[in-house]
């Protein structure tokens, strides 16, 4: 059983940066792929980022390219997401994933465990 617990959701102005931390439990944490993915209201599920069980490989979804970075710390168990020039569309909850493999995947189904997710806001 995995725990992922999110945190640095908030509410910042449009250009704005913020930056998401996802805590995880468990043992071998360098061994799976970690992703990030957000649901705004009304709509999907639409994949963020996701990074190796290395750290080595990562992918972006195509309208956050550029501006997020995903990076983790496998010594500390955690993954981040920092995100940078936001705009009101980047407004959503973002939840953090545990993948079920070591490379990254921009598929929701292969990840076996989720966070609560944390409330990012983008004010115009």
């Amino acid at each position: 059983q995995v725990q992922l617990v999110e945190s640095g959701g908030g509410l910042v102005q449009t250009g704005g940066s913020l930056r998401l931390s996802c805590a995880a439990s468990g043992r071998s944490f360098g061994s799976y792929g970690m992703g990030w993915f957000r649901q705004a209201p009304g709509k999907e599920r639409e994949f963020v980022a996701a990074i190796s069980g290395s750290g080595r490989s990562t992918s972006y979804g195509d309208v956050v390219k550029g501006r997020f970075i995903i990076s983790r710390e496998n010594a500390k168990n955690t993954v981040y997401l920092q995100m940078r020039s936001l705009k009101p569309e980047d407004t959503a909850v973002y939840y953090c994933a545990h993948r079920s493999g070591f490379s990254d995947s921009d598929d929701s189904t292969a990840y076996d465990y989720w966070g609560q997710g944390t409330q990012v806001t983008v004010s115009s």
